[in-house]
């Protein structure tokens, strides 16, 4: 893969000025062009050997470009801010909006390789590494945005004699380097995102090659042709296996009076209090999240959980139609940056699931992208749980007499008016593409390490009590 990349190409000066200029001119046609389309983003990884030019050639591209929209970022070792959330959270928080092109440095690409070169992981744990990597990359480019990815390339020769002259220490062995990252990128070079790689030796024909292959890449989104996507071949509304409709098998009015809900409501957030403060609790988060039916209880249910807690140690976040920031970003985007650090607690009032709940039923996404969520939001919980994050999910289910009545019930009430509006009439109508939306969502995102919770909650005194007992019982698990 790197073979040509050792060649002495040469550029002579008078060659290169005048292509320079040429090129400056078209990648700020080409800039403005995006901004005005506002379509996509660019991001661009900068990977490569050490001393092959790179930050000289990020720089340069500074230069050619308004570095307005330009967001360059190097990622070195983690902060304590960075550590304390799963390891792709500082990449995703960084992602350029759609408009503008980021740079990084550093990316998702370095630390998988730099472990296997130093020994620290096995051919299996780099071989789960790179499968990261990949998801994580097909994720990004499903979701529009134009990943290019460029390694810069010199020779073991030419290195030395420039680190020599730049007085630096070599940070890897050159040959193991190599090996190891030809792997990597051999790997991780698909249709949708491909490696280039960039000669190094000469300045000037390193310049023009990376300016003119990313000029050309962005030119031919712009001219409108689509990214390379794998067709998704997945039926609409697949039946479960075994038939089974898990929101109809659920017995909904479960027996609770109002005395013996004031006891375990007591007993279950005693428990959790003493849970929160824990020492252990300082190695953890948890992400508790909250769908369910309009009218179920949500909201309630949350502030019974909350109760118990410190109000310094928890966030709640109510999640509506996204923002004009958040549409401009992958989708995901906006519940990464909200992830709690170590030693806290996020409630989620609604979640990443409505992607396959409402947009999918009101067509707000397209079914392609509604069914390709379903794997993406299982490699995104599978990321938390792999930090420490203890993830439980509530589907809080009640019937649609039981929701009548209690749409009925808060027109009547004047602070609760609020709670009711024409939209969730309108769901009402289409109650059954809702059912099995949740029962797809519940057969395909139901995991070992985050299952869902199917709340029976036409009795909220039971409901409450069944959600503060799962929490519990979560965290005992975790830290016991």
């Amino acid at each position: 893969m790197f073979e040509s990349a050792n060649l002495d190409h040469r550029v002579s000066k008078s060659i290169y000025k005048r292509e320079e200029n040429k090129l400056r001119e078209a990648l700020l046609e080409g800039q403005s062009r995006l901004l005005a389309d506002r379509g996509f983003a660019v991001l661009v990884l900068i990977a490569g050997v050490q001393g092959a030019g790179r930050g000289q050639t990020v720089n340069l591209l500074n230069e050619w470009l308004d570095p307005r929209h330009v967001q360059t970022r190097g990622f070195g070792e983690p902060t304590q801010d960075e550590r304390e959330r799963p390891e792709a959270w500082r990449y995703w928080i960084a992602l350029p909006p759609k408009g503008k092109i980021g740079v990084f440095f550093g990316a998702w690409h370095t630390e998988p390789i730099m472990r296997r070169v130093r020994g620290a992981t096995s051919d299996d744990e780099f071989a789960h590494e790179i499968a990261q990597v990949s998801r994580l990359e097909k994720m990004l480019t499903d979701e529009g945005v134009l990943l290019l990815k460029y390694w810069f390339h010199i020779p073991k020769a030419e290195q030395k004699k420039r680190l020599k002259k730049a007085r630096e220490k070599l940070e890897a062995p050159y040959k193991k380097f190599v090996a190891v990252s030809e792997a990597f990128l051999r790997r991780t070079s698909t249709p949708e995102a491909p490696w280039t790689v960039v000669p190094g030796i000469d300045a000037r024909y390193r310049a023009l090659t990376f300016g003119r292959h990313f000029l050309a890449a962005i030119n031919t989104r712009l001219a409108g042709k689509p990214p390379k996507r794998a067709a998704t071949r997945l039926a609409k509304g697949v039946a479960p296996a075994d038939g089974l409709n898990v929101i109809r098998a659920l017995r909904l009015s479960q027996p609770m009076t109002k005395p013996q809900y004031e006891d375990e409501l007591d007993k279950w957030q005693s428990r959790l209090a003493r849970w929160s403060q824990k020492k252990a609790m300082r190695g953890i988060s948890v992400v508790a999240l909250f769908e369910g039916n309009d009218a179920a209880g949500k909201g309630g249910a949350i502030r019974r959980v909350t109760s118990a807690l410190d109000a310094r140690i928890y966030d709640t976040i109510a999640i509506a139609a996204p923002t004009d920031e958040e549409r401009v970003q992958p989708y995901l985007w906006r519940f990464w940056r909200r992830l709690p650090r170590l030693g806290r607690f996020a409630f989620f009032d609604r979640s990443w699931y409505g992607r396959v709940l409402v947009e999918r039923v009101e067509g707000f996404a397209a079914e392609a992208d509604w069914l390709r969520a379903y794997a993406e939001i299982n490699d995104f919980e599978q990321s938390l749980v792999r930090h420490g994050t203890v993830v439980v999910k509530y589907w809080l289910a009640i019937s649609k007499e039981e929701q009548l009545k209690r749409f009925r019930a808060r027109e009547q009430v004047s602070f609760k008016r609020f709670k009711i509006t024409d939209e969730d009439w309108r769901n009402r109508k289409k109650w059954n593409d809702y059912e099995q939306a949740v029962c797809d969502m519940v057969d395909r995102t139901s995991t070992s390490i985050a299952p869902w919770t199917l709340v029976e909650a036409n009795n909220k005194y039971y409901a409450r009590i069944k959600v503060l007992k799962t929490i519990c019982k979560a965290l005992e698990e975790k830290i016991s």
